[in-house]
């Protein structure tokens, strides 16, 4: 599915270059005055939207679908490449209280900073009538303690894990993704233990066995319903066995050398994808597209994907309304259209990006669609099941990315031999409680 290649620059920094996003942000509020840029006039609605990446209401024509069932509605959005640029502004104008958007973007790591600290600044979704066919945990993230929804999902990222069939054949392992899932069902320390075989048996050449030790970390953190915080905001990270389980055995991932010591979206990783040398890959569903486009058409129908061991969600996005925007009501009307089950399913068949609809997820439209790239693997089956292993409860902090990142740079001090699991793990706390004071 070629369209899949456009799905993961949501979460891709750098799609568009920096200033050019912050140009782009910044300059789209309006008049001075304005708190959206938004209104009404002549019996003509204008909404205005801020998004980030390629979310897929543009790209795949939804806006311009929503225009012409309802004529007096005129949609003007304006899309940022890079999130991290797009949400510096994003608090720029929630701080000033014009230049904002009537609808904007929540990317899921800034769903509990926004719930916190802006909740004041954001309309209330919880009276919305036909809201309630999302998957249980994915509107809590967005919803304040006295129960304001700030917003209304659009996509999830459940797990999965892409593999080389051809790399595991010459390392004498099962190829069939059913057998391949079953290697290591269940527990993630099979998947480790699949990697000592592999790194035994195959005859290939210099091939690692995954890219990196911090994807099996994420991947094994994102199966729990707390991570880094616990409900009341306190940083658990250093006693939360969940955390200390997932380093405990990336770390010994990095030591016995099963990673190609390639940290997913850093320089050498694209590489890699493109030159094979790792033969899997902790993927939730958005990476698809990329891992297709980098790797490139030699490797076409050479990379499957297998179930995960364990279920988890990395990734997802949000649509909030602004409390001040002069035409909120139509706003949240459009935003409840956008992520309604028909629109999901849509993006999904259109773009790959995995419905947060429990609705669309069990639509016989998703439990169809394939990937051609992946040697027709039925992504809307696997990533469907896997949404359902997710935790009913996800837990988020304030600085989760943050954090996330300075453990994948602890990781790497091990894969690189510059620090042993102990002192990666001393330095990375150290650098945790400096980044989030």
């Amino acid at each position: 599915m070629s369209t899949l290649h456009r799905s993961l620059r949501r979460r891709a920094a750098g799609v568009v270059a920096a200033a050019g996003a912050l140009a782009l942000v910044v300059g789209c509020g309006g008049s001075d005055d304005s708190v959206t840029g938004g209104g009404k006039k002549d019996g003509k609605v204008t909404i205005t939207v801020g998004l980030y990446g390629v979310m897929g209401f543009k790209e795949t024509g939804l806006f311009e679908q929503y225009e012409k069932e309802h004529p007096n509605v005129d949609i003007k959005a304006e899309v940022a490449g890079d999130e991290q640029t797009y949400y510096t502004a994003l608090q720029t104008r929630l701080a000033a209280g014009k230049g904002l958007k009537d609808i904007q973007g929540i990317e899921i790591g800034r769903a509990k900073e926004i719930v916190d600290t802006q909740s004041d600044k954001f309309a209330d979704f919880s009276d919305v009538k036909g809201t309630d066919h999302f998957l249980p945990w994915k509107l809590s993230q967005i919803t304040t303690k006295d129960g304001k929804v700030l917003g209304l999902g659009t996509d999830i990222g459940p797990m999965a894990v892409c593999y080389r069939k051809d790399y595991f054949e010459q390392a004498g392992l099962p190829t069939d993704r059913e057998e391949v899932a079953k290697l290591w069902e269940g527990d993630w320390k099979k998947f480790v233990e699949v990697g000592r075989t592999f790194k035994k048996d195959f005859k290939g050449g210099d091939v690692a066995y995954t890219d990196a030790a911090s994807g099996l970390f994420n991947a094994m953190v994102y199966g729990y319903p707390e991570q880094y915080y616990n409900a009341e905001g306190d940083l658990i990270y250093k006693t939360n066995p969940a955390v200390k389980e997932a380093w405990n055995l990336a770390a010994d991932a990095a030591e016995d050398g099963l990673t190609a010591k390639l940290r997913q979206f850093q320089p050498g990783w694209d590489p890699g994808l493109a030159n094979g040398t790792f033969a899997t890959a902790v993927c939730p569903a958005w990476m698809l597209g990329h891992i297709s486009e980098k790797a490139g058409e030699a490797n076409k129908g050479k990379w499957d994907v297998a179930k995960a061991p364990k279920g988890a969600n990395w990734g997802g996005s949000f649509l909030g309304v602004v409390e001040q925007s002069p035409v909120k009501e139509e706003a949240k009307k459009l935003v409840a259209w956008l992520t309604a089950p028909e629109q999901q399913t849509h993006i999904f068949e259109k773009q790959g990006s995995v419905p947060s609809s429990q609705e669309a997820l069990e639509s016989p439209e998703v439990q169809k669609v394939t990937s051609e790239y992946f040697d027709n693997a039925p992504i809307g089956q696997i990533f469907g099941e896997a949404a359902k292993e997710i935790p009913d409860k996800q837990v988020l902090g304030r600085k989760d990315g943050t954090i996330k990142d300075t453990f994948s740079q602890g990781l790497a001090l091990i894969e690189q031999g510059d620090a042993s699991p102990d002192e990666a793990w001393q330095t990375t706390s150290e650098r945790i409680e400096k980044a989030v004071g």
